[in-house]
């Protein structure tokens, strides 16, 4: 992972319209469950390129973790972010440490994801929130999990069942007006595949200011439905768990 390629998803994270939009549905989903009166101790875990660690940071004091030794060293040599090297399966963090425990498409990473989960109830203050979100169904798996080297696509029972203690508060599919093209175009993609043809993420893909403008706009209209409801299908899945 040289720094050309740390360069690159840096602007990604920022720029692209999945991530645009992404990011501000977070920040609206965190704004419903955290008390504006409150600056909560945050722990966010798969920092990447630390965007989320920046959007977090609107809400109260992050503590950052990321598995990737280069993306540690960018965070904290580029953007001066003080980013930790650790994995999901192992937080180097005592019991109940933390008001908020946030793993931002982390878990479908791991091959324990049971584990995973534990390990971020276990961080986590009594009272205190876990707010994960992860890629939906397996019928839209794809090179882009290949390469991205995931173990699974979730539907919602399956990422509630990790959960063993606490309750629920929020559990909502969300990216849904982009899921019949989305879904379409993941099914043509190996249907006509080639297989001398290279792997390649989504984000490699149709990348141009008009489509970048579109996508983003229809996403966008997700905002609205998401304050008031939870989406019944999507490409995402999010979470968030009261311990």
């Amino acid at each position: 992972m040289n720094r050309a390629f740390l360069d690159q998803y840096h602007r990604i994270e920022r720029e692209h319209w999945w991530f645009r939009v992404r990011g501000r549905l977070l920040s609206d989903m965190a704004r419903t469950v955290i008390p504006s009166s409150s600056r909560p101790e945050i722990l966010n875990v798969g920092a990447a390129t630390g965007r989320s660690t920046e959007l977090l940071q609107s809400f109260g004091r992050v503590t950052s973790l990321e598995y990737d030794q280069p993306c540690v060293d960018y965070c904290r040599d580029v953007l001066k972010l003080d980013v930790m090297q650790g994995s999901i399966t192992e937080l180097p963090y005592a019991e109940e440490s933390f008001d908020l425990v946030c793993a931002f498409d982390v878990v479908e990473h791991v091959e324990d994801d049971t584990k995973a989960i534990e390990e971020l109830l276990r961080v986590c203050k009594p009272g205190g929130l876990v707010f994960v979100t992860v890629p939906a169904y397996m019928s839209l798996w794809s090179d882009h999990d290949v390469v991205n080297l995931h173990f699974r696509r979730y539907q919602k029972s399956q990422l509630l069942q990790l959960f063993s203690q606490g309750k629920l508060l929020r559990a909502t599919y969300f990216n849904t007006l982009l899921f019949p093209m989305i879904w379409l175009a993941r099914r043509l993609g190996r249907l006509f595949k080639r297989r001398s043809s290279s792997l390649k993420p989504d984000n490699e893909w149709l990348q141009h200011p008009v489509t970048d403008w579109l996508f983003g706009a229809i996403f966008s209209l997700e905002r609205p439905l998401l304050r008031n409801t939870d989406l019944p299908f999507g490409v995402s899945l999010a979470v968030i768990w009261k311990k």
